[in-house]
């Protein structure tokens, strides 16, 4: 059975490595990766093509471009609100399982600096928690707290404040 499937394997990629004359066009694609399929044997699909529009993390109107988590004051609780998006990313670490996530936790500057550190860990952690429960593998999420250092806003006013309470969600060549 081996011989068979090591053969079977040689051919394929003896096959992959002819040449095609330019004159012809329009060949199918076949998948020939062992395991393909079902049996367990190789076998022979045609491949369609089809149009894929651009990168769901980079299109707004993708819920995967939202990615800030807001958090009440003095809470890490993560809002009922907030769920789709987390779902929505969740799902899409779990279908893409190179993709890498950093998640930064915040803190407005009302606390001392010790304390804002560790609040903005319990909110990427609460993130990473949620993400995990939701389908996401733990290897591809890293959560760190940021404290009070990222603000979004610098004014001392409540919506300011409200701002710079958050875990921000990114991804591999974004941190």
């Amino acid at each position: 059975m081996k011989r068979m499937l090591l053969a079977m394997v040689a051919t394929a990629a003896l096959a992959a490595c002819s040449s095609t004359p330019e004159s012809e066009t329009g060949a199918a694609v076949e998948d020939r990766t062992p395991g393909s399929g079902t049996g367990g044997g190789t076998t022979t699909q045609p491949i369609t093509t089809t149009t894929i529009p651009g990168d769901p993390l980079k299109d707004p109107s993708s819920p995967l471009a939202k990615r800030s988590v807001f958090f009440e004051f003095d809470r890490d609780d993560i809002k009922e609100e907030y769920r789709p998006m987390l779902e929505a990313h969740a799902k899409y670490l779990a279908q893409n399982q190179t993709k890498k996530m950093l998640i930064q936790g915040n803190a407005d500057d009302r606390g001392s600096r010790e304390y804002n550190i560790g609040l903005g860990q319990r909110r990427a952690d609460a993130v990473k928690r949620t993400l995990v429960l939701l389908g996401a593998a733990e290897v591809q999420i890293e959560s760190v707290s940021l404290g009070e250092e990222k603000p979004r806003c610098t004014e001392q006013t409540e919506e300011c404040w409200a701002q710079n309470r958050r875990a921000d969600l990114l991804y591999s060549g974004e941190f």
